[in-house]
C-alpha cells in the first residue's frame, strides 16, 4: 500500500500531464490531487510518480484512464433534496414568469445523476420542453456514462430513491427507470433537450449564456487561484439575474467577482448575478 508521495513528484507529474496532454491539474487542490494519484499508484502497482510518467510516455492512451481516475466524483440523484425543492418551488417559477425558455448548464456533470434529477424535476412540472440543458465534463468516458443513464440498482435503491422521496416528487423515481439485472437504466426520453459535450473548465472558458449554472462539489478539488478563474467564467456565462448554484461546502464570497452576485439562499448556496 502506498502511504505517501513527495510534493516534488506530484508537481513533476502534474507538469508532465499539462505539457504532454494539455490537462492542467497544477491548480487542483493539492490534498485531493495527491489522494487521487496515490489511489492510481495502488490500482496499477506503481511505486513512484516516475513510473506513471514512463507508462504515459510508452502508452499515451493511458492518459484517458488517468484523467478518469483523477476527476472521478462521487455523486447521487437529488443530492441535498432541499435544494431541488427550492429550484422547483422558487427559482423556476420566478424564471418562467419572465421568459418562455430557460437555459441551464451543468458544469462538471460527472456520471449524469444531477442531470437526470433536473430532467425529472422539469418533466414532473411540465417545464422540460421549455428548457435547453448543456451538460459538460472534462472526461469523455464519464460523459458517455452520463448519456447511458445506467446506474447500480443497489445505489439507486439505497440513496437515489430515498433522496427523491425527501425531494417530495410527484410519483416514484422508479417511474423513470427500468431495472436491468444489477443496474437501472434511466428513461432516455428525459434527455430530449440535453446536449452533452466535453469541456474543460480550466482551459476552455465560457461558450454560451445561461439562466442557471450548476457546478456543485467541483470547486472543492481546485485551489483558490483556480476557483477564482472559474467563478469569473461563470459570471461571464450567466445572463444578468441568472443563478449560480454551487456545493454545500463551497462559497464565492471571497472571490474577485463576489460583489457582482447577491446571495439568494445561503444554505443551498444559490447566488444571483446582478452586475456586469
Amino acid at each position: 500500500m502506498v502511504e505517501d508521495i513527495e510534493l516534488a513528484e506530484i508537481k513533476k507529474l502534474a507538469t508532465f500531464i499539462k505539457d504532454e496532454f494539455s490537462y492542467d491539474f497544477t491548480n487542483y487542490a493539492l490534498s485531493s490531487f495527491k489522494r487521487r494519484i496515490i489511489r492510481i499508484m495502488e490500482l496499477y502497482k506503481f511505486t513512484n510518480a516516475d513510473q506513471i510518467i514512463q507508462k504515459l510516455t510508452k502508452e499515451p492512451e493511458f492518459s484517458k484512464t488517468l484523467l478518469s481516475e483523477i476527476t472521478v466524483n462521487v455523486t447521487e440523484m437529488f443530492r441535498d433534496p432541499s435544494l431541488w425543492r427550492v429550484l422547483r418551488d422558487q427559482i423556476f417559477p420566478n424564471l418562467f414568469q419572465m421568459q418562455n425558455e430557460v437555459k441551464i448548464w451543468h458544469a462538471g456533470c460527472s456520471s449524469g445523476e444531477e442531470v437526470f434529477s433536473m430532467c425529472v424535476l422539469l418533466e414532473e412540472n411540465g417545464w422540460l420542453d421549455k428548457v435547453k440543458i448543456f451538460a459538460t465534463d472534462i472526461d469523455h468516458v464519464i460523459i458517455k456514462k452520463a448519456k447511458e443513464g445506467k446506474y447500480l440498482l443497489k445505489n439507486t435503491q439505497e440513496v437515489n430513491d430515498k433522496n427523491y422521496v425527501r425531494f417530495e416528487g410527484k410519483g416514484k423515481l422508479s417511474d423513470y427507470y427500468k431495472i436491468d439485472g444489477q443496474n437501472v437504466i434511466m428513461e432516455q426520453n428525459l434527455l430530449r433537450n440535453v446536449t452533452f459535450r466535453e469541456h474543460d473548465l480550466v482551459k476552455t472558458g465560457w461558450f454560451s449564456k445561461f439562466d442557471i449554472i450548476l457546478c456543485r462539489n467541483v470547486m472543492i478539488y481546485f485551489n483558490q487561484t483556480l476557483q477564482n478563474e472559474v467563478f469569473k467564467v461563470f459570471h461571464t456565462s450567466l445572463f444578468n439575474y441568472g443563478y449560480l448554484i454551487i456545493g454545500s461546502k463551497e462559497t464565492l464570497v471571497w472571490c474577485d467577482i463576489a460583489n457582482k452576485f447577491i446571495t439568494v439562499n445561503n444554505e443551498e448556496k444559490i447566488y444571483k448575478r446582478v452586475r456586469e
